[in-house]
Parts: C-alpha cells; sequence; structure tokens
C-alpha cells in the first residue's frame, strides 16, 4: 500500500551509516525547488557594491528589516489566512530562535517584577529549556511543566502550536494573565488544517520550516506592542546587529514564489508538501502497526482546513513515537544506529523519541527499515 508491504529485512542493516533524525534539517522539500518550473525562479544575483550599509530603513522600528521582505511576508500570511499582520510590527531575525531569545528579554525587562517564571507544557521544544537558562539571565528563570506550575508571580507561557515534538494544537495552559509567546513555526497547510487566522500579541514564524530552506537562517515575529518590537530590535541589534540582507533578499524572493504558487493549483508547494508528508506518515503508520504493539504515535482529528477548502489531519514535521514497554527508546534506536531526540530533553518520558519526518528520502526509508527490524532481532545474526 506504501510500498513496504513487501519490504525485507536486511541482515546488513547493523552495518548501515548512522541515520541522525535528531537533527531536524528540512531537506524533504528539495525536489519542489528543484523542479524545472522552480529551478530558475529563485536564483538572486547581488552586485559587489549593492548591499553595504546596515541599514534598510531607519524610520522602521526593525530598522534592518527590509520593506520588500516584510511585504512578502504580509502576501504569503494573506494567501494563507494563518495570521494577522494588521496593525503589528514585523521584526526579523536570525531564525525564530534568536527571536524567542529577544521576545524573552523584551517582555522580563519590561516587567517591574524580575526574574520572571518561563513555563511551557510538557512535551515541549528542548531547545525552550535551553534558551532559557543558558545565558543564566537574572531577568527571566526558566520552571519547566506550565501543567505543574504553581508559583505566585508574573510568568512567561511557550505555547507551540502545532506542537514540537507531538503534533498537538495547544492553547495556554497557565491562563493566569501572564504573557504568553506563540510559536507557529509549523502552523502551514502542509503540516495541520488551518482552522482560522491567528490572532495574538506575538507570533513567532521561521523561513526554515516553511519550504525547508533553514540554511539562510530567517524567522520573524509579528508583534502588537510597539515597546515589546522595540526591545526585541534592541536585543537583536546587540546579538548580531540585525539580519543578513542577502538572506533577507532570498527568502522574499522565495516567499513570493510561495504566494504565487498559491494561485496555481500544478505549482502549488502547499500541495505538494502536503502529499509529501502525508505519504512519510502513511509509512511509519504502516511500519509502526507491523510491529505490533511495540510502538505508538499520537493520533490527530480531522479538522476542515480553510486553505485547501476540505477537511483533512495534521501531519506534523516530527513524530512523536512511544515505546509500550519500559525502555529507553534512544537507546534501542541508537543499537540500530539511528540517532533521535529522547523525550526527557521534552521534559517528558525516555520510551518517547522525537523523529525527523522531513529528512533526506534514503534516511526516512532506512530508518523504517531499521525499526522493522526491532520486532525481529535475529535478522542481524
Amino acid at each position: 500500500m506504501f510500498g513496504f508491504e513487501n519490504m525485507k529485512i536486511s541482515s546488513s542493516a547493523a552495518t548501515n551509516p548512522v541515520i541522525n533524525l535528531d537533527q531536524g534539517d528540512p531537506t524533504a522539500f528539495q525536489e519542489y525547488w528543484m523542479s524545472t518550473k522552480m529551478k530558475e525562479r529563485c536564483v538572486v544575483v547581488i552586485p559587489g557594491w549593492d548591499l553595504m550599509s546596515y541599514f534598510s530603513d531607519k524610520t522602521n522600528v526593525c530598522w534592518f528589516l527590509r520593506q520588500d521582505l516584510a511585504e512578502a511576508i504580509k502576501a504569503l500570511h494573506r494567501a494563507i489566512g494563518n495570521a494577522a499582520t494588521e496593525e503589528r510590527y514585523i521584526v526579523v531575525g536570525n531564525g525564530s530562535t534568536q527571536l524567542c531569545q529577544a521576545a524573552l528579554f523584551a517582555l522580563s525587562s519590561l516587567s517591574e517584577d524580575k526574574p520572571l517564571s518561563i513555563v511551557a507544557a510538557v512535551p515541549y521544544y528542548s531547545t525552550y529549556e535551553e534558551e532559557a537558562s543558558y545565558v543564566q539571565s537574572q531577568l527571566y528563570k526558566w520552571e519547566g511543566d506550565a501543567r505543574t506550575f504553581n508559583k505566585p508571580g508574573p510568568y512567561i507561557e511557550m505555547v507551540t502550536s502545532p506542537n514540537n515534538p507531538d503534533g498537538t494544537i495547544r492553547e495556554p495552559v497557565v491562563n493566569r494573565g501572564g504573557k504568553v509567546i506563540y510559536d507557529f513555526a509549523y502552523y502551514w497547510p502542509h503540516y495541520t488544517p488551518i482552522t482560522h487566522r491567528q490572532d495574538h500579541d506575538i507570533m513567532l514564524f521561521t523561513f526554515s520550516k516553511i519550504a525547508g530552506h533553514a540554511g539562510s537562517r530567517i524567522g520573524w515575529a509579528l508583534v502588537k506592542d510597539i515597546e515589546v518590537a522595540k526591545k526585541m530590535v534592541q536585543y537583536l541589534t546587540i546579538n548580531s546587529i540585525g539580519v543578513s540582507k542577502e538572506s533577507q533578499i532570498r527568502a522574499t524572493a522565495i516567499l513570493n514564489e510561495l504566494t504565487k504558487s498559491c494561485r496555481i493549483k500544478s505549482e502549488s508547494f502547499f500541495k505538494y508538501g502536503n502529499e509529501k508528508v502525508k505519504s512519510r506518515w502513511e509509512s511509519l503508520r504502516w511500519v509502526v502497526d507491523k510491529t505490533g504493539d511495540k510502538f505508538t504515535l499520537p493520533d490527530y482529528p480531522l479538522a476542515f482546513c480553510n486553505f485547501f477548502g476540505k477537511s483533512s489531519s495534521t501531519y506534523p514535521a516530527f513524530a512523536w513515537l512511544g515505546c509500550n514497554k519500559d525502555k529507553d527508546l534512544k537507546i534501542l534506536l541508537k543499537e540500530k544506529y539511528v540517532l533521535k531526540r529522547g523525550g526527557e530533553r521534552c521534559g517528558s518520558d525516555k520510551k518517547y523519541v522525537r523523529v525527523d519526518m522531513l529528512g533526506p528520502n534514503k534516511d526516512f526509508q532506512d530508518f523504517l527499515n531499521r525499526l522493522l527490524t526491532i520486532k525481529y532481532p535475529r535478522c542481524f545474526l
């Protein structure tokens, strides 16, 4: 059905190269950009004399943001219908990771009480804890699981929806009047139904996970409050003195092509991406089913997608793979030369791992092959 029914379990799997599905390197969509129709459209040529100034627009709150990138961002959100851009400040960063740090700095520095507590519901994106703890800031402090957080005083809750690592649709958990940073890295129609237009004070997006261009290191925040936006820009200025204009120009060209592709069904990136990720999920579920009751995967409800105009399911960029037995699944997979991010890094249990669903085709297919062998260990003899 999905190309794995007649799969033979290779006795040489143990000697195959290590498969690293921990990194989240989104190269699965490369074929789309290499196609005959697309490969010439996003070529960018920059003369040696251009882009030499730090500044893009000295009158803008985000003075290093190019206006053409700002327009491309707003146009794509309008085409998809996933986020409100009106009456907001766009802050561009070196990926959404830097923007998350900028938002933490902005909200905590504007608060009278310090340090602010930082929380996220388990399982959470592992980098949140690392970002909040790495510099040992006196402005904020990581406090762990939002579901068990009961410390009085102001706080910041990180909400990722769809969630990384388990793909669930999330809302704030604490709900005591604190600040919320919404990470919508995966709220795009190839991953999940677009049920409504998000409208929050701080919303983060990343160029990396939309169409796979992680190497450009571009992300953006949609921010309502000008004082928060100014503080975020202050952080970015001190941290990196802005964002590469070359990366902004490339991102502009590609975002514009994504918007154009929404109007041409035969060229739609989001249709292509949805079919690609859906196919991988179907293959993974088939393999998990074939292993009996050893492994688990989350189930996702159907919802009406306003972009596609039909009901569909969620096909996350990561799979939250679980083990029914009390085993350290990360170690179990490592024995098969497969590297995953363990559930403990996400505040959860060692019987879970995060599986990257956007890696190279061969790595994903080899992973499925090795996952099957876990039920048949004698095949390694």
